[in-house]
């Protein structure tokens, strides 16, 4: 076949990358070539509405003008001078974001996981050089179901078998405990070497696990109680998801260190950032970490730009309303039906739980008829399906979603 000549189809480009691509991913058999809004449009000009969101990074919504246009504006002047260089956009967008999240200090990287090793880093050296801990002896406490990221040392504290199998040996230094569970966390901070407590303020991968009210404010005040620093991961619940521009602030908790990601850029470059007050972040020293690409004049500019459309366009309010909606709706399908157990979540970020076991392939056959439907979703840990649209979706537009949802589960054949 010769590419260039002719307009690859949809299982054209699906066999491309299934020969030339590593196996790590098995997407849904969508092949996606625009985005606007809430909505995306497959090769063959097929439209759907995106209900992943790509896991949370495109709350802005695909495209968004004024993200994309900071992003065009600044890749005409400057790129990239990496650290090595001041450049003129950095220090703006530091402050920009500092004041934004309220704290001292942000460290700025690109990915995610880049972000989460970023927090262990600083914690650990934190204890050495601050708490007093011998060094090499520090421990962070993280819980199970917990999902960071994919590096070595982030699945080293993974207790899911597929991100750990025949990748160790594995990186010391971690103890996991229940999610959700209090008093598990006080009995650990009880070991004299915690240093901190690495947390999901809601477990996304693992099925939009959302704790009971009040978990988090009481482990923050127990990390207080022990002086150890309470690390919120908030790449994937942060700027705005929840219906709060952190999911923290539902309970009126400021973390020591927040990692974010995803959002923070729209979707539109990848941008992620460690924030921490003084105390904490300036024990890291010229030299000591950083990254060719992190805070770059592009990033900086983009992440401002997304920033702004959160507030301005009141994306985290939009999320707190249409969320309440979904999940009512949700319910009232669910009373119907013995296909779908609950449904839980906060914001727009929210699950189903089908009535099969994770091994079924149920909730997979489910994700693709809705996908035949309109509706792009995304199984997780087997009988679990995320729903998570774009912020910026309006009520009308959500109401079509929820019909495509209950016409695909009542037709729905097992």
């Amino acid at each position: 076949m010769n590419l260039t000549m002719e307009k690859l189809t949809s299982t054209d480009l699906i066999e491309l990358e299934d020969k030339h691509g590593a196996h790590n991913y098995h997407p849904l058999p969508v092949v996606l070539a625009r985005g606007e809004g809430v909505y995306v449009w497959d090769v063959e000009g097929k439209k759907y509405f995106d209900f992943l969101s790509a896991y949370s990074a495109v709350n802005q919504g695909h495209c968004h003008p004024k993200i994309i246009g900071a992003m065009i504006e600044q890749a005409q002047k400057l790129t990239l001078t990496s650290r090595a260089f001041y450049n003129d956009t950095l220090g703006e967008y530091e402050k920009y974001v500092t004041e934004y999240f309220c704290f001292d200090k942000v460290l700025p990287m690109n990915t995610g996981a880049e972000a989460v090793e970023t927090a262990i880093k600083l914690c650990r050296k934190w204890a050495y050089e601050k708490k007093g801990v011998d060094e090499n002896q520090a421990v962070i406490v993280v819980c199970d179901g917990n999902f960071h990221g994919r590096t070595t040392t982030i699945v080293s504290f993974s207790n899911d078998e597929g991100a750990r199998k025949n990748f160790g040996p594995f990186t010391p230094g971690f103890i996991s405990i229940p999610y959700n569970d209090v008093d598990a966390l006080e009995k650990v901070l009880e070991n004299k070497n915690v240093v901190g407590f690495l947390v999901e303020p809601i477990q996304g991968e693992a099925g939009v696990y959302v704790p009971a009210d009040g978990y988090l404010k009481k482990s923050y005040d127990l990390c207080k109680k022990h002086n150890v620093l309470f690390i919120a991961d908030e790449v994937q619940t942060g700027i705005a998801r929840t219906g709060k521009l952190l999911a923290v602030y539902h309970e009126n908790v400021q973390p020591d260190i927040l990692i974010l990601g995803k959002a923070i850029s729209g979707g539109v470059y990848p941008v992620s950032a460690v924030l921490a007050n003084n105390d904490i972040m300036m024990v890291i020293k010229p030299g000591q970490h950083g990254s060719t690409f992190g805070g770059n004049p592009i990033a900086a500019k983009v992440a401002m730009a997304a920033l702004e459309v959160v507030k301005e366009e009141k994306l985290a309010e939009n999320a707190l309303y249409l969320g309440a909606i979904f999940r009512k709706e949700m319910q009232r399908i669910i009373d119907k039906t013995d296909l779908v157990v609950s449904v839980r979540g906060k914001g727009l970020l929210n699950a189903i739980i089908i009535n099969d076991t994770e091994q079924s392939e149920t909730a997979w056959n489910l994700c693709v008829q809705l996908k035949d439907n309109g509706l792009l979703a995304k199984p997780t840990h087997g009988n679990i399906i995320r729903f998570a649209p774009p912020l910026v979706m309006n009520e009308d537009q959500l109401m079509e979603c929820v019909a495509i949802i209950e016409k695909t589960i009542t037709e729905f054949k097992r």
